[in-house]
């Protein structure tokens, strides 16, 4: 059963990677979705492009396990010498965009679920979200359904982590900062540079050590990554505007950040958040499903990178095969054998709790 599963988990990858699914745009490769699960006789609800399913023996009176990855993708970039859209093997590569981030993960889950679903007298219930918008953080993908989702009390999210785990994942702050001054003409004085001013104000940031670090995920980092002043050569400007990216470890929410940032900047500062519900997120290491994947020889470690973790309140793992660090990059592919590891190892990780 489990290699007819995955066998049908990687001709439904061919299926995706030839299917455009950029965030907000993954009508079609839902649709390919419901196959999965009217093919498997699976009944299952949909919302915009999120699609979920129980299992068959479902009791209310049980804990459930989330299993969720994502079938949205990032649009190519301009390095790709393969088609993105054509799904191909060579050297036990699977080409194509979404194949790793996170096609191989989201087929591999959905394998899992299926070899589960029919399984009477477990110690827990099984809900898998195929969400959408997740590489946008959009407000319709993961959650925007998680008030469906029953008596959830840990998830498992596939992302690409070569199947080690990622027991705690850096949360994400992004700030538009502006630092005001006066405006004038440059060929006057003028001790309120507003550029001027920024310079100690990148420092800080620059500068700034948080006091607590995280074992899994370490410290805190900040970082300006944009900046944008005037708009002729002749006149002091007005203000300048910074775009600052924080990585928040688990010690601290995003508001903890923000009113600490907020209490450092001088008076002529004004420091807006773009958002505050990406957060970190974690799993303690002495979880049953952390155990279980310890004792199959999987490794722990802090995640830096950003997933449909950030917005579930409940502790969670990431978790699924592939290499983040092809994530993103030009002629994207998974090891097809990746795939084959990924769902049995799911398998038996869960097996060992469930």
């Amino acid at each position: 059963m489990v290699e007819q599963l995955t066998n049908q988990a990687i001709e439904l990858l061919h299926n995706l990677i030839e299917t455009p699914s950029f965030s907000s745009e993954e009508d079609k490769t839902a649709k390919l979705i419901e196959h999965w699960f009217v093919k498997n006789d699976i009944p299952f609800e949909r919302e915009n492009n999120n699609i979920w399913a129980y299992n068959a023996h479902f009791d209310e009176s049980k804990p459930t396990i989330l299993l969720n990855s994502h079938h949205d993708t990032v649009k190519p970039n301009g390095n790709y010498t393969n088609d993105p859209f054509k799904a191909f093997v060579e050297d036990g590569k699977l080409y194509g965009l979404g194949s790793n981030d996170a096609g191989g993960c989201l087929v591999s889950l959905l394998a899992t679920f299926t070899y589960f679903y029919k399984k009477d007298g477990l110690k827990y219930n099984f809900v898998i979200v195929a969400s959408a918008e997740e590489e946008s953080s959009g407000p319709l993908g993961l959650k925007s359904v998680l008030k469906y989702l029953k008596n959830v009390e840990f998830g498992i999210v596939g992302e690409p982590t070569l199947m080690q785990l990622a027991v705690a994942e850096k949360g994400l702050l992004v700030l538009d900062v502006s630092v005001k001054g006066t405006a004038s003409h440059a060929a006057h004085p003028n001790d309120d540079n507003a550029i001027y001013n920024a310079l100690q104000v990148i420092q800080w940031f620059e500068t700034y050590v948080f006091d607590k670090n995280s074992e899994a995920l370490g410290k805190v980092k900040m970082t300006v990554t944009q900046i944008n002043a005037g708009n002729q050569h002749n006149v002091v400007p007005a203000s300048c505007d910074l775009v600052v990216d924080i990585r928040v470890n688990d010690k601290y929410k995003n508001e903890e950040i923000l009113e600490l940032v907020k209490r450092a900047m001088p008076e002529q500062v004004e420091v807006r958040p773009r958002s505050l519900h990406l957060g970190s997120s974690s799993i303690p290491v002495d979880h049953p499903v952390v155990e279980s994947g310890i004792a199959l020889g999987r490794t722990t470690y802090g995640s830096p990178t950003l997933s449909d973790q950030s917005v579930l309140s409940c502790p969670s793992l990431k978790l699924g095969p592939g290499d983040s660090t092809r994530s993103h990059s030009a002629n994207e592919f998974i090891y097809v054998n990746e795939i084959k590891e990924g769902v049995e190892l799911y398998i038996k990780i869960l097996e060992g709790i469930v």
